[in-house]
Parts: C-alpha cells; sequence; structure tokens
C-alpha cells in the first residue's frame, strides 16, 4: 500500500517472484468509469472506491482457500483497510511503502503510459493515513533491498510473542500456534532448574513446529514482527514489573506489551502511565479458563487504548471461546486497568459462587446423602447449570480406593489475592458487595484448622437431628443466593464504571462471560438480554419475580441451618443483604445519633429537605 508512484507494482511483483505466491494489481481491477475519472484528472471519492475496495477483498477472501497472495493497492484510508480485510484480519499482513513528496513527485512525471497525473499526487498525500499496524519501509533503498527486507520480515519474524511458559502460558502457545499464528515463545533459564524449556515444550507439540523458542530475551523480542505484540503470563505482583525493566531495552516505540495475568488494576493504571512515557503501550488484560480454557478458548477481558487493542483484536478473537452465534468470548473493556478490574470482579464473584456449592454440600451431607448421591442430585438439577455445578459433581464422583476422594482432602481453602483486593476494593468504593466478602472470610476462616478443631470440642452441638427442608427447597436458596451474588458482583462493576469514567458495558461483559471463563452459566446468558435495559438487576422485572418466588425457600433454608449449627455464611448473607436493602426506613438512624453524641459528625432530618446537617447536645 501507498500512494501512487511509491512503487507498488515493482515492489509488490518483485516479492510475488521470491516468495513463489501470485501476484495481483488493484489497479487492475478499477471500474472503467474510475479510470476514466482519474484520466480526466479527478480524483476519486468514498464512493466510486467502494466497489473496487470489495472486489479486492473477494479476490483475497478466495485466493486464501488454496494459496496466500499479494494485492497492490493504494489502501490510502484506515476504512479502506478494513474493507479490504474484512473477515481475513488475523490471515493479512500490510507493507506501507512509505517516501517523500518530492521524490515520489520526480517518480510520477518520469512514467510513461499511466493513467494517475502528477497533480494528483497531493490529494493521495492529503487523503494517507498512516497505518499503525504495518511493515513500513522507505523506498529510499533499491528494489531488492526492499524485497529482502519485507521477506525476512513476513517470513523470518513472528506474529506474537508470548513471555512465561506457565501452565497459562504453555496452553496460550498452543490454541494460537493451531489457529495458524506464527509465535514465539521465552522461558527464562535458570541453571539446573529452568534449562531449555521453550524448547522442550515446542518439540513436544506438533503444532508448534514453527514456533520459535527461546531464552535469551534479546532474541525473542528481535524475532517479532514489528510493532512487537508480546504477552506476559508471569506472576502478578514485582516479577511483572522486573520483566518490563529487563524487556524494555529491547522494544521500539509502539511496541505493545501485554499483561495476561491477575494483575492488580491499580498496578495496571501505574504501568500503563509508565510504558506510555517510554512510548511502549500496554494492554491489561483478564484471562479466565485456566488451563483447559487457555487451550480451548478463554474469556479474555482486554483494557486500555481502544486503537491499541485494535491490533491485538485478531489474535484475542481467534483464540477466544465461542459463545451464542459463534461470537467470541472478547471484547474491549475499556480504558486504563478496566480489563483488569473486571476480571478482578469476576474472581469475587467466583469465590462466592463456589462457597456457595460448598454450603449445598454441607446441607446434603447433612441429610445424609454420600458424595455420589449428592452428586445425582445436582446433576439434576440441570435449570441452574453452570460450570462450577459441573465441576463439583465430577469432584464428588472422584474416588480414590473405595472411598471418594473429597474426604481426603484437607478443608484449608487458599486464595490468589483477587478476593481480597476485591474486598478491599468494595470497601474503597463503597459498594456493598457482602457476599464476596463473606465468601473471602469464610477461606480466611478455614485456614485456622487447628483452633477450629479445639472449638468443635468445646462447642459441640447435642442435637444430631437433621435440618427439616428438601432437596428442592436448597435448589431454590441455591438460585435465589446466585441471583443476589451477580447483583453485587456487577453493581461493583458498574459503580466503578462511573467513578472511573470508564463507560462499562454491563450486557456486552455478561456475553463475554457466557463460555470460556469460570462463572459461566446459563444466569450469565440470561443476564446479558437483562442488562440490554437496565444496569441494576434489583430494578429488572424479571428478577424481581424470581427473587420473590425464590425467598420463601431462602428464609426456610438459613433458619433451618442456624437451627442445625451449620456454617452457611453466604447463603445467609444472601437474605440478609436483601433484607436490608429492602428496608426503606432502616435503624442507620440510630448509627447516625451515636456518631453525632460522641463525635458530633451531625445528621440529617427527614422532615427537612434542603439536606441540610444538624447536631444535638445530647446531655
Amino acid at each position: 500500500m501507498g500512494v501512487s508512484g511509491v512503487g507498488k507494482s515493482t515492489i509488490g511483483s518483485l516479492l510475488s517472484k521470491k516468495l513463489g505466491i501470485p501476484f495481483f494489481d488493484g489497479d487492475d481491477y478499477h471500474p472503467e468509469s474510475n479510470i476514466l475519472k482519474m484520466s480526466k484528472g479527478e480524483p476519486l471519492n468514498d464512493k466510486d472506491r467502494l466497489d473496487w475496495l470489495r472486489t479486492l477483498n473477494r479476490l483475497a477472501v478466495n485466493q486464501l482457500k488454496t494459496n496466500s497472495c499479494i494485492i497492490v493497492c493504494s489502501a490510502l484510508k484506515e476504512k479502506y483497510r478494513e474493507i479490504l480485510a474484512y473477515s481475513i484480519e488475523s490471515k493479512s499482513k500490510w507493507v506501507f511503502l512509505n517516501g517523500s513528496f518530492e521524490h515520489i513527485l520526480e517518480r510520477i512525471k518520469n512514467r510513461k503510459g499511466h493513467f494517475m497525473p502528477a497533480h494528483l499526487l497531493k490529494s493521495q498525500f492529503d487523503t494517507l493515513e498512516i497505518p499503525k499496524n504495518a511493515i513500513e519501509i522507505n523506498i529510499d533503498q533499491t528494489p531488492n533491498s526492499i524485497v529482502e527486507i519485507i521477506k525476512n520480515e513476513i517470513i523470518s519474524k513472528s506474529q506474537f510473542g508470548l513471555f512465561g511458559l506457565g501452565v497459562m502460558g504453555k496452553s496460550l502457545c498452543r490454541n494460537l500456534a493451531s489457529k495458524g499464528f506464527r509465535i514465539s515463545m521465552f522461558n527464562r533459564h535458570v541453571e539446573s532448574k529452568e534449562e531449555d524449556v521453550a524448547v522442550n515444550f515446542k518439540n513436544e507439540f506438533e503444532e508448534l513446529s514453527t514456533a520459535l523458542a527461546f531464552d535469551d530475551i534479546e532474541f525473542f523480542v528481535n524475532s517479532l514482527q514489528t510493532p512487537r505484540k508480546i504477552m506476559l503470563m508471569v506472576n502478578a505482583g514485582k516479577t511483572i514489573d522486573l520483566v518490563i525493566e529487563d524487556i524494555l531495552p529491547f522494544l521500539s516505540a509502539e511496541d505493545i506489551l501485554i499483561d495476561g495475568g491477575n494483575s492488580n488494576y491499580n498496578k495496571t493504571k501505574e504501568r500503563f502511565d509508565y510504558l506510555k512515557s517510554k512510548n511502549i503501550h500496554f494492554i491489561g488484560t483478564g484471562v479466565s479458563g485456566g488451563e483447559q480454557g487457555a487451550l480451548k478458548g478463554p474469556s479474555i477481558m482486554p483494557g486500555g487504548d481502544k486503537e491499541v487493542y485494535e491490533k491485538v483484536k485478531p489474535f484475542f478473537e481467534a483464540i477466544a471461546a465461542k459463545g451464542e452465534n459463534n461470537l467470541p468470548c472478547c471484547s474491549y473493556i475499556g480504558p486504563e486497568g478496566s480489563g483488569h478490574f473486571v476480571k478482578m470482579v469476576h474472581n469475587g464473584i467466583e469465590y462466592v459462587e463456589m462457597q456457595l456449592l460448598a454450603e449445598v454440600y454441607t446441607f446434603l451431607k447433612a441429610l445424609g446423602n454420600n458424595p455420589d448421591q449428592i452428586a445425582d442430585i445436582l446433576e439434576s438439577w440441570k435449570e441452574t447449570n453452570s460450570y462450577l455445578l459441573e465441576i463439583t459433581i465430577d469432584i464428588l464422583r472422584k474416588k480414590e480406593g473405595d472411598d471418594w476422594l473429597i474426604h481426603k482432602i484437607m478443608d484449608k481453602a487458599g486464595n490468589k489475592g483477587t478476593g481480597n483486593w476485591t474486598t478491599i476494593t468494595t470497601a474503597q468504593l463503597g459498594v456493598p458487595s457482602t457476599m464476596i466478602a463473606s465468601a473471602l472470610f469464610s477461606r480466611y476462616t478455614s485456614f485456622y484448622k487447628d483452633e477450629r478443631t479445639a472449638a468443635s470440642i468445646n462447642f459441640k452441638a447435642k442435637d444430631n437431628s437433621k435440618p427439616n427442608i428438601t432437596n428442592t427447597d436448597i435448589l431454590k436458596a441455591y438460585q435465589f443466593a446466585r441471583i443476589m451474588n451477580h447483583y453485587q458482583g456487577f453493581k461493583l462493576i458498574i459503580e466503578a464504571s462511573n467513578s472511573y469514567k470508564w463507560e462499562l458495558n454491563l450486557s456486552e461483559l455478561s456475553r463475554i462471560w457466557t463460555n470460556g471463563c469460570i462463572i459461566r452459566s446459563d444466569l450469565m446468558v440470561n443476564l446479558v438480554e437483562v442488562f440490554k435495559s437496565t444496569d441494576n438487576l434489583l430494578t429488572s422485572d424479571i428478577i424481581i419475580q424470581q427473587l420473590k418466588s425464590l425467598k420463601p425457600s431462602i428464609k426456610k433454608v438459613v433458619s433451618q441451618g442456624v437451627l442445625n449449627e451449620l456454617p452457611i455464611p453466604n447463603l445467609s448473607e444472601s437474605i440478609n443483604f436483601l433484607n436490608c436493602f429492602t428496608t426503606a426506613n432502616s435503624s442507620a438512624n440510630l448509627i447516625q445519633a451515636q456518631r453525632d453524641y460522641f463525635g458530633a459528625h451531625t445528621y440529617q432530618r427527614i422532615d427537612d429537605k434542603s439536606n441540610k446537617f444538624y447536631h444535638t447536645n445530647w446531655i
């Protein structure tokens, strides 16, 4: 691509011979009306170009069914290039031939038999929108030198780089390679601990046969097409900053670093600003789905500058899970750290979903069911299907010898920080995501195993009776609590969006969480439509009716849990929260009076609509 006279046809023809693939000159596909107009010295408008560009797109699409090809086209505007590469973005590469106006003008004056008059060159320069994602070549070189540069960029260099070959990094590498992308892979070299990790990994899987493997950062970076696109799959925290400093000396302006780990969104914002000062782009990207999701299709949540996301979009959309209508479970989330923020809240919702299933397990066990029987019960709950429910069924069926494996697993639940960050964030923003906090504290409580064992002896219940509830009661209570969990999680997201001016789309976010991610479920599918009309689930007629019909069951189940001394913090919190939130006149007036009594914090009066604050001398 490039303006007329830059040498597109010459270079394209030579490159075609060098690579052994067909060559097509876009000028040959202009309709007679366009050629006649340009011959009269009249520049083409967008309407003139539309059918021509579509014709070239069809040519490329048809050619790619059996081969590759080289097409020459001016493609001066970004919207022209979007038409030309429509539906084949991930299989297209732009080469931008660039030169000075004076140099190209001299060329045009000296060539014969071409329909482009020299005076139209200025209009082309005025129209030209410099591509941001192309191999840019200056024409102040011999044609053979230019061809060699292009060949090396296209053939020898990779399209995408993965830095860090842990579980997720390896799975993403295989996913990208299986989609036809040429990738470079890097893993550090640690004597006697991590040696030849990338090379050994490459040799292990057939789909990685064309991938390049490195344990030297400079060689890894130099193996990539520019602007480079490098995804960092390393541990969140200081490791990310250390890696950024290690890789920075080898990067060029406009290169793109992608953090695919579970980083804190505040740190993502800091890294975004820091790298921007170095002319390096940064995209904080949430990736959910675990090892199998990363391999077969995760849910991907990128945040950063939208125009930069467009450059990595073909890669992300190709490897993402596919939802309804085969749409990728990947979408631009918003600016700065918004991608990592929604991934953090995703994990907070996940904490609660896991805790609720643990509490359901507690109830069903208290009713005298063994793990197989509990699995059968859960399997019958088709109307509340979810990924976490499915894996819970598999877990409960797993045996080791004559006993179920679940009986041998220590009851100490770990966490990697995202639940903690979500709880801190909900407190900082003043949003009552109480179920996420409760799920987190349940994990913390579980870790005090020795103290819990001693306390169980001191406070052991004497009553061995079973809860007076049915499996259906438990199912409905579970459904109620899940709705409240999703309300609180999405409420936190929309409040953060308003606070940070991110303009997040809850319906689109729900859509990319319908497959690939850990919290995918039938409920999430339903929320896609619900969020098209409201950002507040508690104002949706559908949700209101569901909660009303389920409320008697959650009240019954929670009361039976308390009476039978069963630990059900999240089930109980779900109804406690709704009771608080649906109380028009709460007891907070007493709290505010107490604050004014000991601290003169003042209060407002319900009989004064002016919002004036009062203080009383209470003594």
